[in-house]
């Protein structure tokens, strides 16, 4: 695979269109490289991912309100929402905007950690609600979605946003702009115009993930989504982007990240080289931040060497640089250590994370997070002994170039009271590729089963596991049956309201 270095230039020295990052990201786009058995069976098993987490989540008030939102804009022959019957279309960009929250809003799918981090499978709302709407069939669909996984975790690889405190939806506008127009059968230019809107208009800082962390972290990314329907939508009428949006004099690598002085490498596929960076990534088991996986899998087998938590007088986490700084102690943020904080707050706090799962022996999206169950007194003491520390070998497994070796654990010491150290390390989740017990197909079926179940009908979950299960042969009525019903009484903000503007 190809790398391209990515540095800013003077205006007077603007490289050539053709050697600009979202040009070559464009080509990649616009390569009409078949995809592989492998990759065809992954985005099977993410469709199936993002729908479970979605219905879910269905009732909780983020959720609700952006479907209330979106809801206030049917369109004939439009997107399906979540939960909502199939007759029932709208715009697509709202239809995105809507399912994209359902899908964020536990934070319970898909992953990939490198330079940056990200959730890849954020890309497949806003591509799926256009496929629908401009009547796209499986196939199609299926090469817009192994662009969108392609671009968004190559990106992730070469540009770092965290560290400059930019929040990663910056990496899924063009991802999404990308694979939109893969889907579409766009040109190399209109794709490139796209791609540049989309990363000018999603950028937005890291607040959104720090101190009190509020629902606006299931909003980022299906505002991103939005954003980049809207960015194609412009230019397929001829409308152009800020440009070069990386490498111009004030763009956003020259003012916002690295400054005149970056170089960044971005590896990209060549011509007619397969798009297969989604078979990199991988989903959660868990429904906490990706780096308490491996963590909370830890957690499950140290606690079987503890009889009684008041033998307990401290336990240390040694990790990686980004679980530390993000999740752990070094974040310096009091709301990690409260028992009245935010459920979002409560999932980037792994010293909370793991002190509900060392006691509870389980980790369960509802009951985990519960205020009863995060202000009982002997979690809120074991919680507040946990600390986080950086150890070097960590954050450099963490970055490892091989997904082989790559990893995202920690090493825990926990000190009793009678001064005797129980330790234990943990390079990856269970269910992480390299894991004990990597997930399958068979484990995003039964974790659709699980999440779903006496939300839907049992024929409901079947119609929807066979459908999608033959996406590669899905004609575009097939594509427009893709979304999972609820019975209309069980869904909040079904109809419209005069809550708001819309």
């Amino acid at each position: 695979m190809p790398n391209h270095t990515v540095k800013v230039y003077p205006s007077e020295n603007t490289p050539a269109k053709e050697d600009q990052l979202a040009w070559k990201i464009s080509e990649v786009a616009a390569d009409p490289v078949a995809v592989s058995d492998a990759v065809t069976d992954m985005v099977i098993n993410r469709i199936i991912d993002n729908a479970s987490v979605a219905i879910a989540s269905v009732n909780r008030h983020p959720v609700a309100s952006a479907r209330a939102q979106a809801i206030a804009h049917p369109r004939a022959n439009g997107a399906a929402i979540f939960g909502m019957p199939n007759e029932q279309r709208f715009h697509a960009e709202w239809a995105a905007w809507a399912n994209g929250t359902a899908v964020r809003e536990l934070d319970f799918h898909d992953t990939f950690l490198a330079a940056d981090y990200s959730h890849p499978g954020d890309n497949i709302p806003p591509i799926l609600a256009v496929a629908q709407q401009m009547n796209k069939s499986g196939a199609e669909l299926l090469r817009g979605l192994a662009t969108g996984y392609e671009i968004q975790i190559d990106l992730v690889k070469g540009i770092c946003l965290h560290e400059h405190k930019i929040d990663h939806i910056a990496h899924l506008g063009p991802s999404a702009a990308a694979g939109i127009g893969t889907m579409l059968g766009l040109d190399t230019d209109t794709i490139y115009q796209s791609v540049q809107q989309a990363l000018h208009t999603t950028v937005s800082t890291r607040q959104s993930r720090k101190g009190e962390i509020s629902s606006w972290k299931a909003f980022a990314p299906s505002h991103a989504g939005k954003l980049a329907i809207e960015a194609v939508d412009r230019c397929m009428r001829g409308e152009g982007a800020p440009s070069p949006i990386y490498e111009g004099e004030d763009s956003v690598i020259a003012w916002i990240l690295d400054g005149p002085d970056a170089n960044y490498t971005v590896p990209l596929p060549g011509p007619g080289e397969a798009k297969a960076a989604i078979l990199e990534s991988y989903t959660k088991e868990h429904s906490a931040e990706y780096q308490s996986q491996a963590l909370i899998d830890l957690a499950f087998r140290v606690r079987e060497k503890i009889s009684d938590w008041d033998d307990v007088e401290s336990i240390k986490l040694y990790t990686s640089h980004h679980t530390h700084y993000v999740i752990g102690t070094g974040a310096k943020d009091p709301q990690k250590m409260d028992p009245t904080a935010s459920r979002e707050t409560l999932d980037h706090s792994i010293m909370y994370i793991l002190a509900v799962a060392l006691q509870d022996g389980e980790w369960h999206h509802v009951r985990s997070y519960a205020p009863e169950r995060a202000q009982r007194a002997d979690t809120v003491k074991l919680w507040h002994s946990i600390s986080t520390e950086e150890e070097a070998e960590w954050t450099q497994r963490y970055h490892d170039p091989d997904p082989q070796l790559r990893a995202f654990g920690g090493r825990l010491e926990m000190t009793l009271k009678s001064g005797e150290k129980i330790v234990d390390e943990l390079a990856v989740a269970n269910a992480h590729p390299a894991g004990a017990r990597p997930f399958a197909r068979e484990n995003y079926i039964g974790k659709f089963k699980t999440l779903t179940d006496g939300i839907i009908s049992e024929a409901e979950s079947n119609r929807f596991l066979d459908l999608v299960q033959n996406l590669p042969d899905l004609n575009a009525s097939g594509v427009n049956e893709i979304n999972v019903q609820v019975d209309a009484i069980e869904v909040d903000n079904s109809t419209p309201d005069t809550k708001g503007i819309f």
